[in-house]
C-alpha cells in the first residue's frame, strides 16, 4: 500500500501539471480557424482581456486549490501530520476541497456540448482535460488512502 500511495504522489502533481500546461479544448468554426487553449492561456487570456475578477476565481479554482490539495496530500503522506488525532486542515478542509476539484473538467464539458449544439463550431477534448480529470480523480484517491489507512 505504500509503495501505491508514493506513485500516485508523484502522478498527481504531474497529471495536474500537463493539465495546466496542455489544451483542454480545440474548438473549430468555419473549417479554416481552430483554437486549442490550455488552462494557463484561458486565465491569461482573461485576464488581458479586463476580466480579472473572472480570471481570479478561474485561477483559485483551477490552480491554486488543487496544488493547495496535492501539497496538503504530500504532507499527510509524507508524516507532518499532528499525532494528536489529526490536522484540522487535512480533515476539514481538504474534503471541501475536494467538492470543487472536477468542476473544471465539468465546465469544458458544458461548453464543448454547447459549441456542438449551437452549430458555431465544433469542438474536441484534447490531452489537457485528460490530464486535468486523471489528477482530481488520483488525488481523491491518495485523499481517501491516506484517510483509511
Amino acid at each position: 500500500m505504500r509503495g501505491l500511495k508514493a506513485l500516485l504522489l508523484v502522478a498527481a502533481p504531474l497529471m495536474l501539471a500537463f493539465g495546466l500546461v496542455l489544451p483542454l479544448v480545440r474548438f473549430e468554426t468555419f473549417y479554416f480557424f481552430s483554437e486549442t487553449p490550455s488552462l494557463l492561456a484561458i486565465v491569461a487570456s482573461l485576464w488581458q482581456n479586463g476580466d480579472i475578477p473572472l480570471a481570479l476565481i478561474v485561477a483559485t479554482v483551477s490552480i491554486v486549490l488543487p496544488i493547495l490539495k496535492i501539497v496538503s496530500l504530500a504532507t499527510e503522506a509524507l508524516g507532518a501530520r499532528e499525532e494528536r488525532g489529526g490536522s484540522f486542515f487535512f480533515d476539514h478542509v481538504v474534503p471541501q476541497l475536494s467538492r470543487w476539484s472536477m468542476m473544471d473538467v465539468l465546465l469544458v464539458a458544458i461548453v464543448i456540448t454547447a459549441a456542438k449544439t449551437t452549430g458555431l463550431a465544433t469542438a474536441f477534448t484534447q490531452p489537457g482535460l485528460w490530464f486535468y480529470a486523471a489528477s482530481t480523480i488520483i488525488s481523491g484517491l491518495l485523499h481517501f488512502l491516506l484517510r483509511k489507512y
